[in-house]
């Protein structure tokens, strides 16, 4: 492995925060982010855009927006589901904002009441919004290595969504291994799809971690040369669909597991640590990276 970088795309304060019970204060929200910006994470997925009667804890990300203390080099980015979040987005300074689609038929009714294509189409006018105001968008596909309804998907299926969001304007597509029942066989074989169309720079990988294998598939997508990696400061934010199964991988894992692949990340693993543990501590729970704890001594 040749000493190169690799880009953690932190996305602890959203995916892994919007879930939680209760109402989390703004001041925790806030000092999460400055955290792993101290700590050398330079992609942030600070937010969410959403009417908040869907996502009530994101509801305050205008004030959040507002209120955090902004580093130089770091980008902050937020979740932006339609044309009115995408507005809100652009008035509250994000720098960059993601739509999401899935690669299964029966998650994207589910999950936001219509079809795949139906989805593609509501966001062309946050594409063409995004243009005009010089705004880079990011693409999520869920359920690219699994479904909770469908069972299998095909690479093929997510080839066609990733191509779609790629034609739409996006810069980049994260493939979201949404329910975490992916194997690094078949990560291999839907990046041995992907790579055939599209080159490794346009994709990242998002890897739940719900049957334990996140670190393996994060690793079989290195090794076909994919550099920008989704993870959450101390495994923040569940799998919805597997109760009382962790879900998002921990970015200190990731830390630990791309360091030993040679390649650089630019995060300070200590202070990584320290802000995993410091949210942990606020939630009242262990934190879910290994890594951290073993540092930690248990």
């Amino acid at each position: 492995m040749s000493n190169d970088r690799a880009t953690l795309i932190e996305v602890g304060p959203r995916d892994g925060l919007q879930n939680e019970p209760g109402e989390l204060p703004l001041a925790v929200k806030q000092q999460l982010v400055e955290d792993l910006a101290g700590a050398g994470l330079t992609v942030i997925e600070a937010g969410s855009f959403v009417n908040p009667k869907w996502v009530p804890q994101m509801a305050d990300s205008e004030a959040l927006f507002a209120a955090m203390t902004r580093k130089a080099g770091v980008r902050y980015t937020a979740l932006t589901p339609n044309l009115r979040g995408f507005e809100r987005a652009l008035t509250a300074g994000a720098d960059e904002v993601a739509v999401f689609a899935a690669a299964s038929e029966s998650f994207s009714q589910k999950n936001i009441n219509c079809s795949i294509t139906e989805s593609l189409a509501r966001f062309q006018p946050v594409m063409a919004a995004a243009a005009a105001a010089g705004m880079p968008v990011r693409g999520y596909v869920s359920c690219v290595l699994g479904c909770p309804y469908e069972g299998t998907v095909a690479p093929a299926a997510v080839a066609q969504v990733t191509g779609d969001l790629l034609e739409l304007g996006c810069y980049e597509v994260s493939l979201g291994d949404t329910i975490g029942t992916g194997t690094a066989g078949g990560m291999r074989a839907l990046l041995a799809e992907l790579l055939g169309a599209f080159n490794a720079a346009q994709l990242a990988v998002h890897c739940h971690d719900t049957y334990g294998q996140a670190l393996a598939n994060i690793l079989a997508a290195v090794d076909r040369g994919i550099r920008r990696i989704d993870a959450s400061v101390a495994g923040l934010g569940g799998c919805p669909y597997a109760p009382g199964a962790s879900g998002n991988v921990a970015t200190e894992d990731v830390v630990y597991l791309l360091e030993g692949l040679g390649l650089d990340t630019g995060v300070d693993l200590d202070r990584l640590i320290a802000a995993g543990k410091r949210i942990s501590d606020f939630l009242g729970r262990p934190g879910g990276s290994k890594v951290a704890r073993a540092r930690s001594g248990g």
